[in-house]
């Protein structure tokens, strides 16, 4: 797979499992709908699926996606929470994406 096409990917799924896990944060400590569920639980099953689209050991795919996952959480804390990154926040992540690329796109002979 194309790297822009894999880190793309990541970032669905990322974004797919940020909002199955925030609705019910919501529910949870905001007092908000308990049909957040559903679409919660939707999401999450999108997540799973998205993952599974990688063609690659399933243990190297979820290594990776966690650095992807951490530079999209940090997006959020910023877009939907209102609250800007530090300079560490920004470093923490792009370690992240480091040691993502390093996983997902060095040379191997397997």
């Amino acid at each position: 797979m194309p790297e822009l096409k894999v880190l793309g990917l990541f970032m669905v799924t990322a974004l797919a499992e940020i909002i199955g896990c925030y609705l019910p944060y919501l529910w949870l400590r905001e007092g908000k709908s308990i049909w957040l569920l559903l679409p919660a639980a939707i999401s999450l099953a999108v997540f799973a699926w998205l993952l599974s689209l990688h063609p690659t050991a399933a243990g190297r795919v979820y290594a990776a996606y966690g650095g992807v996952y951490i530079c999209m959480a940090i997006l959020w804390l910023w877009t939907v929470e209102g609250i800007r990154p530090s300079i560490w926040d920004l470093l923490g992540s792009a370690v992240a994406l480091l040691g993502m690329a390093i996983i997902m796109f060095a040379p191997r002979s397997v």
